[in-house]
């Protein structure tokens, strides 16, 4: 997959799966706008990737972040053909321990500097005429829950909303926008409970993940997941919008949208009481999952 001559912005970028997406796109031929909060980690990713990175440090979340990250890609490098919003913070606590605070900068990392940067990025995509490709990171936390990460799950829920409404809003300017969702072992993942046991496992032996786990659960390295984000980005994907794509391990999947799973119709309409009646065996006979499934290893 070649991307040379494109220009992306990555997010988050100074460590973890930001890295490992920046890395990748320059591989692929793109130059590469790294961003962190962390000017250490900037600088090590940019002396890493080489010339073909330059770094911002700033925390996404306010306009004047999104711009300035979209000035240095062209200023730097002359044009803005990509956009990974990767950055994101966790401050987990369940629902009655969470605070304003725990919640408020959760959603402002993710969702609003979201919001912001592929703002930012649109308006300059569109100026250019050539088209773009914008890439939300989202995740199963947004799309199945998560036991203490209400802000998170929220906001990586929006995420995917946010791809479905601006997929249909920039079509016309040949700009997709799609949702990845990563399962892979990071220091955010440790956070999961389904998954921390078993990534604290694999590091103490240094043993490879197992086959079931890359497979059934669909967990690997950082870089499984960078072979999606290289192809979204090319001319390749020019025809993939709007969809919430999951990647992990061995396992590429797409992810359904929202939709109604039973209907039922009452004449006149439904009381409280008709409801009750007939939801056991009407629409509710088969209600939907909620929370991330636990890892299950094959029996010994």
């Amino acid at each position: 997959m070649i991307l040379t001559g494109k220009v992306a912005i990555v997010t988050g970028s100074g460590r973890g799966l930001g890295l490992a997406y920046a890395e990748a796109l320059a591989a692929a031929g793109a130059k590469v706008v790294v961003n962190d909060v962390d000017p250490a980690a900037v600088e090590a990713a940019v002396a890493e990737i080489g010339d073909a990175a330059t770094g911002v440090v700033a925390a996404v979340g306010d306009t004047a972040s999104a711009d300035q990250l979209v000035a240095a890609a062209v200023e730097r490098f002359g044009r803005l053909d990509i956009l990974v919003t990767n950055a994101g913070i966790l401050r987990d606590k369940v629902l009655w321990k969470m605070s304003d605070d725990d919640f408020d900068d959760v959603i402002r990392v993710h969702l609003r500097g979201t919001f912001t940067c592929a703002r930012a990025a649109a308006v300059r995509m569109r100026e250019q005429g050539e088209g773009g490709r914008i890439i939300l990171i989202s995740s199963p936390a947004g799309q199945r829950g998560n036991f203490g990460q209400t802000n998170y799950a929220a906001a990586k829920a929006g995420i995917a909303a946010m791809a479905r409404t601006w997929a249909l809003e920039l079509a016309r300017g040949g700009i997709t926008v799609n949702a990845v969702v990563p399962v892979a072992a990071t220091e955010m993942t440790r956070t999961i409970p389904a998954f921390a046991p078993v990534i604290d496992e694999a590091e103490r032996t240094g043993q490879p993940f197992p086959a079931w786990l890359r497979r059934d659960e669909g967990l690997g390295t950082v870089e499984d997941v960078t072979g999606l984000i290289v192809h979204l980005a090319s001319d390749a994907a020019k025809d993939i919008t709007g969809q919430a794509i999951g990647i992990g391990g061995d396992r590429l999947a797409l992810w359904s949208h929202p939709t109604e799973k039973a209907v039922a119709f009452a004449d006149g309409g439904w009381s409280a009481a008709a409801i009750a009646e007939s939801w056991a065996s009407g629409v509710g006979s088969d209600p939907e999952t909620y929370g991330i499934p636990a890892p299950k290893p094959p029996a010994a």
